[in-house]
């Protein structure tokens, strides 16, 4: 089977580059082990954060730091025994994340998350996914008073320097919005601009039959069986060998297990999460997404129910799941929200987003190998930026000028 471009990996991030490469007359095929969107793309919050320009720093405050290695917090878990193996990573994380180091990466980080929006919603039009879709925003609850000044204070700082629009509200306004709420808040804020999604894997699907549409093909291969060929790129699969002139690595948390083959040593890490879903009540029943942001977790009111999803936890990828943080969690979520329903699984979903240190993606050409691209390790944001990752990357691909300076994220970075 001969094609111009081999994408790998079906989640968000694969899917849009497969779509932006097949619109701009590649002939592509979209390879995974499994079907679109059934890995970490289907258990997130399901938000296109255009707020999100200040990604998930590591903790800098000694106490905070103090609090989070007693392991029995909400917002955040690890597993003592995988120490050893993500110390390194975690080392770099949390000096990315001081004060000057995490102000270049906002800086650099902007501009993408100001895309986000602009590069689904032609998307979405064209899948004919609206229906998945809210245009309301999502909100944060606060119930301490000085959690809720120093979210305020970000939002006005937000406002100023990237025009995201925001909103305050009082404990009551909030009511009126959600009445289903079953405690007085210290108050609320009211991100406006973000989309939300009720279907995060639904919403891969239909990205995946326009990709399709365009002509696209879609075959099922183990990735890890790429192997470079004299004029390009070779992949068995199960009708053949695929080959093309370029292949793009859109693997998410397993695009590590492929690069280290092929000599890369990137530091990639992992956060783990989980979700459950509840029954929505028919009386006063949850409308919109929003965040306790005393104990980190979110309730989104999804196709299959009200999901539950939680904080991050630092693991091994594939190490058993520990789903603690949704038995604590979920005492405070009948507590905020007393008419959430019965568990709906029997155990709850876990997946891996795949981050870097710095916690900006890697996208744009492999460093070594002719004809490799890199477009992974979005961490919270997969959702948010995958139609922007497709269109960088075939941008780059095709020959286009490309929309932002593609420089600070390559994987030179690291090398």
């Amino acid at each position: 089977m001969q094609a111009d471009s081999i994408v790998l990996g079906a989640g968000i991030v694969g899917v849009s580059v497969a779509v932006h490469l097949q619109m701009r007359g590649r002939a592509t095929v979209l390879v995974d082990r499994r079907g679109a969107g059934e890995e970490t793309s289907y258990g997130n919050a399901g938000l296109i954060q255009r707020e999100g320009v200040m990604p998930h720093a590591f903790p800098q405050d000694l106490g905070e730091l103090f609090r989070y290695g007693l392991n029995n917090r909400t917002d955040m878990h690890y597993h003592l025994d995988a120490l050893p193996r993500i110390a390194p990573f975690l080392a770099r994380y949390w000096w990315n994340s001081r004060p000057e180091n995490y102000r270049r990466v906002v800086e650099t980080y902007a501009p993408l998350i100001a895309q986000s929006i602009n590069e689904h919603a032609p998307l979405i039009e064209r899948a004919g996914a609206g229906d998945l879709i809210e245009k309301k925003g999502w909100y944060l609850l606060y119930r301490d008073k000085a959690k809720q000044d120093e979210g305020y204070r970000k939002a006005e700082t937000l406002r100023r320097e990237f025009g995201i629009g925001s909103a305050e509200l009082s404990s009551d306004e909030m009511h009126r919005r959600e009445p289903g709420l079953g405690i007085a808040l210290e108050g609320a804020l009211h991100w406006t601009d973000p989309w939300s999604i009720r279907d995060p894997g639904g919403l891969v699907v239909k990205y995946r039959e326009l990709f399709e549409q365009l002509g696209g093909v879609v075959v099922a291969g183990d990735a890890l069986n790429l192997q470079q060929g004299a004029t390009g790129w070779r992949l068995p699969v199960a009708d053949g060998v695929l080959e093309a002139r370029e292949a793009v690595i859109a693997l998410g948390p397993w695009a590590g297990d492929l690069t280290s083959r092929l000599g890369y040593r990137l530091p990639l890490g992992v956060k783990r999460g989980y979700h459950m879903h509840y029954g929505q009540p028919t009386a006063q029943p949850l409308s919109n997404w929003v965040l306790d942001t005393s104990y980190g977790y979110l309730l989104t009111p999804m196709a299959k129910g009200i999901r539950l999803t939680s904080g991050a936890e630092f693991a091994l990828r594939d190490a058993p799941s520990t789903p603690v943080q949704v038995d604590r969690d979920e005492p405070f979520a009948r507590e905020l929200f007393p008419g959430l329903g019965q568990r709906l699984e029997a155990q709850p979903w876990r997946g891996a987003r795949p981050a870097t240190p710095d916690m900006m993606p890697i996208i744009g050409p492999a460093p070594s190998h002719k004809g490799l691209w890199f477009a992974f390790g979005h961490a919270h944001h997969g959702i948010t930026l995958g139609p922007v990752t497709g269109r960088l990357i075939a941008e780059m691909i095709t020959g286009e000028a490309p929309f932002v300076d593609p420089a600070a994220f390559s994987a030179k970075r690291f090398l």
